[in-house]
């Protein structure tokens, strides 16, 4: 059953529907549904398929080629020399098939580039010279390692340069397609519980597939994440490996990240991370954001603009709180780890990254769906108010003259505004108000999943939003 992605199966059905031949690109992350989604989108239906394989020599796969040109019709078949005597065998395959529209998926295409394999020049002359040329091809190239797709075939200034027309980036499940997946699965959760896996998991579909039924949420990330033999204990490795074909740049600028709820400017990850600062950094920061694990955003600060870039993907901030350098931890450690300090500070983070995953839903449950903003954290060290420094959760600067500043409290229950908090909340908004010098109402909005109580000092929040309010489509 496909959850969601509703926009990206009409972007797919245009493409076939289309009266040329059209190339499409899908990227996303490892384990995020990109295969189901075009397998589903045309019922497991291909005029040629196949999917690369990994760390193989090009020997190899060009053998895994002939074996899927075989599978789909193609009974005397060689083994090619090269990428282009494979592409020309395909090209002959798919003159013998009927007429119509052919669509040709290529799963893991980034794993079948081996090194001076010339796969990428030979891409390019089969759909120059044979794809293009015909109204019939619905050319499907798909693959974990985002980066190399953005710079070989988006970036590429050769043959390949703009020919891919329809370009489909699928990002991970929300709240609302969790809900539903689970939902779907029989797995009988509450809101609260499915929040919970939502902070340990993101929304990769992979991950909630996993889940057993008449198990609590404490058993399933035990026996996922802390049994030894769990499916997801070593993932962090396969994850970064599976997507980088040099990942220690990469591990090592998200460890550095890891480090900083707030995010950082480039200069203290090359600081703090022992970062060398050259152009490859840039490169890096670039692909950690397209593959979707960090996040980067302009804050301004007095008249300075700083850019700041924080890790966002939930399973690695998961991996690094409890079980980077846990070894030989408690097979049931998530079960007996219920209401402790280091627990508590996690939730309180993973909160806060769930709530920047849905910013069209806190949009929603503020009415401001059709306006314009930006959005970031803001961390003030040297204000001009009281010397303290304030750290502020997020902040929504709007074209309709108001900002929201928003507080992220997690909590089982209704949250109780203590008077520390008022004081807090005041100390931030002055500071605010201060440092940015704006003329705009600022408003003060609680994020809790399930509201306030009330008391005496309610009222400094104008805005309350909920877990259900994230929980909406």
């Amino acid at each position: 059953m496909l959850i969601g992605r509703k926009a990206e199966q009409r972007e797919l059905l245009r493409a076939y529907k289309s009266i040329y031949s059209e190339f499409v690109a899908v990227t996303g992350r490892r384990r995020i549904g990109k295969t189901f989604l075009i397998r589903e989108t045309f019922n497991y239906q291909f005029a040629f398929q196949h999917s690369g394989l990994a760390n193989q020599n090009t020997r190899v796969q060009l053998r895994e080629f002939r074996q899927s040109l075989i599978n789909y019709g193609m009974t005397k078949c060689r083994i090619p020399s090269d990428w282009f005597d494979a592409f020309s065998l395909l090209s002959e395959l798919l003159n013998k098939q009927a007429k119509g529209k052919k669509v040709v998926f290529i799963d893991e295409l980034p794993w079948m580039d081996a090194p001076r394999s010339n796969f990428v020049s030979a891409l390019e002359h089969f759909w120059n010279s044979y794809a293009s040329a015909h109204k019939d091809i619905l050319l499907i190239i798909c693959g974990s390692a985002t980066s190399w797709l953005i710079n070989n075939v988006y970036k590429n200034h050769g043959g390949l340069h703009n020919r891919v027309s329809h370009r489909i980036n699928l990002a991970p499940f929300t709240l609302h397609e969790c809900e539903l997946y689970a939902e779907s699965l029989n797995l009988n959760i509450n809101r609260y519980a499915l929040l919970e896996c939502y902070m340990v998991m993101g929304g990769v579909p992979f991950y909630w597939s996993l889940l057993e039924r008449g198990k609590s949420i404490a058993q399933n990330i035990d026996s996922l994440f802390f049994n030894p033999m769990g499916k997801l204990h070593y993932e962090y490795n396969e994850l970064y490996r599976s997507l980088f074909k040099n990942p220690e740049p990469y591990m090592n600028v998200v460890s550095t990240l890891g480090t900083k709820r707030i995010g950082m400017t480039r200069n203290e990850i090359i600081s703090e991370g022992k970062t060398l600062n050259n152009g490859s950094l840039s490169h890096v920061l670039e692909d950690l954001e397209a593959c979707g694990f960090i996040c980067k955003y302009d804050c301004r600060y007095g008249k300075r603009n700083k850019t700041i870039y924080q890790l966002i993907d939930n399973y690695t901030l998961f991996y690094y709180k409890f079980i980077q350098n846990n070894a030989g931890i408690d097979s049931n450690f998530w079960s007996l780890n219920t209401n402790t300090p280091v627990r508590n500070a996690w939730e309180d983070l993973a909160f806060e990254r769930v709530c920047f995953e849905h910013i069209k839903q806190i949009k929603q449950a503020l009415g401001i769906s059709g306006v314009s903003t930006k959005i970031y954290s803001l961390r003030i060290t040297d204000n001009p108010v009281n010397g303290k420094g304030a750290q502020i959760d997020m902040v929504i600067e709007r074209d309709d003259q108001v900002i929201n500043l928003c507080e992220m409290k997690f909590s089982t229950t209704e949250y109780t505004i203590k008077k520390e908090d008022d004081e807090n909340i005041r100390n931030k908004v002055a500071q605010y108000s201060e440092i940015r010098k704006t003329r705009k109402a600022i408003h003060v909005t609680l994020i809790t999943p399930y509201g306030i109580k009330e008391n005496i000092y309610q009222y400094s929040i104008q805005n309350t939003i909920t877990a259900d309010d994230l929980f909406k489509e």
